[in-house]
């Protein structure tokens, strides 16, 4: 997969999830359908230092597969935020890959009234970036 496609309403969704919470990085899931972006599902930050890095609540991560399982969805992309720096992976998120096929959608809230989101993707020991197209 060299580039992502999401509807404009999705990615305003997106971009909300992270103004929610300007001072914690906000995580969760993009899920697919019939290999498009369909829904989002947030996804509690229960890491030590939320500021700084995240990590997914596993009760909220079950309760969401579940979901998109029973919907018919895939799980397309992790997204979370980062409050202050740029949208690129960093090495806490390198470090914590825990689904290296899916694309890592980062939202950066660094910029005054300007928000940026870049998709990225595991390839052997690096991410790389894909091209991310919001449509209208």
């Amino acid at each position: 997969m060299t580039a992502l496609k999401i509807s404009r309403p999705l990615a305003t969704r997106l971009l909300f999830e992270a103004q929610k919470q300007p001072d914690t990085e906000v995580c969760g899931f993009l899920s697919a359908l019939d290999g498009h972006p369909r829904e989002i599902y947030p996804v509690a930050n229960v890491a030590d230092d939320p500021a700084r890095r995240f990590e997914m609540d596993p009760a909220d991560q079950i309760r969401a597969m579940k979901t998109m399982r029973e919907r018919g969805e895939t799980m397309l992309a992790i997204y979370h935020s980062h409050p202050s720096a740029p949208p690129e992976p960093s090495v806490h998120d390198l470090d914590g890959l825990g689904y290296p096929d899916a694309l890592y959608l980062i939202i950066s809230l660094n910029i005054k009234g300007v928000l940026e989101m870049r998709a990225w993707q595991r390839q052997d020991d690096r991410m790389i970036e894909h091209t991310l197209t919001v449509m209208d």
